[in-house]
């Protein structure tokens, strides 16, 4: 009986590659997305959306791990990731 295909740690870490949607008008400018990304990977911009808020703008794309957590606790619902199934291994 085989309980593991591979011996821990000898798998190949995948990284995940994808892209960060941004809908301006839909922010109400509350930041949770920015306080809360662990990579620093949003920033306010200094653009005004319809409503007056300073939206979101991605500065640094290559910190972000796409872990939807921007994605989750927005609550406009103005941020989405679309993730590319594994585009890229690492040795």
């Amino acid at each position: 009986m085989k309980y593991w295909e591979k011996p821990f740690g000898k798998e190949k870490p995948k990284v995940v590659d994808g892209e960060i949607y941004i809908i301006p008008d839909r922010c109400k400018g509350c930041s949770f997305c920015i306080e809360f990304c662990p990579n620093g990977v949003l920033e306010l911009s200094t653009d005004f959306n319809k409503k007056g808020y300073h939206p979101p703008i991605v500065v640094d794309r290559d910190k972000c791990t796409y872990d939807g957590l921007c994605e989750n606790i927005c609550p406009d619902s103005a941020i989405f990731i679309i993730r590319k199934e594994d585009k890229v291994e690492t040795e």
